[in-house]
């Protein structure tokens, strides 16, 4: 049996040592809130932290994570989506399908914990991942609504839906 410290508890599995971590955490592990996009590193919806540092998982074999390192996934960066990215999310609408968004929120979350106040280059250098419904303008509102502290009506921010009435 090997450990991994997910979410801030110890957790057990067993899983061969080139096997992606992507797959321990959901399929030994049950946490299925990061997904598989591509293989290949590419798309960052299987972003999770690892100290800190976002990391796409469907690459990375699980036999390079110790138990001494801190994994944190979408379902421990808040247990109620109280996260400021979360609340960002889900005032300014920013998912469409939904797929690709926990991997988004969590490069989010990291970039501005790295960076409280990051410019537009910043959220360019940061947010590699791939939005297939192009919510890309959300995305970057989003962020700024975090960065000046506030919720999108303070922020002087809005979306307006197709359909909607200016």
């Amino acid at each position: 049996m090997a450990k991994l410290n997910v979410n801030g508890t110890d957790r057990e599995f067993e899983a061969e040592d080139d096997t992606p971590l992507l797959w321990v955490l959901r399929e030994q592990l049950g946490l299925t809130g990061t997904k598989y996009g591509c293989g290949i590193a590419a798309c960052g919806a299987c972003t999770v932290h690892i100290d800190g540092e976002p990391t796409r998982t469907c690459v990375r074999p699980v036999s390079t994570v110790t138990d001494k390192q801190k994994i944190i996934t979408i379902e421990g960066l808040s247990k109620d989506g109280s996260h400021p990215v979360q609340k960002a999310w889900a005032a300014l609408d920013v998912p469409q399908c939904g797929f690709c968004q926990s991997g988004m929120i969590m490069a989010a979350a990291a970039l501005l914990k790295q960076k409280a106040k990051p410019t537009d280059a910043d959220i360019d250098a940061a947010m590699t991942n791939i939005c297939r419904c192009g919510t890309y303008n959300r995305i970057r509102a989003a962020i700024k609504v975090v960065a000046k502290g506030g919720d999108a009506k303070s922020a002087g921010l809005t979306i307006q839906h197709v359909g909607d009435k200016a």
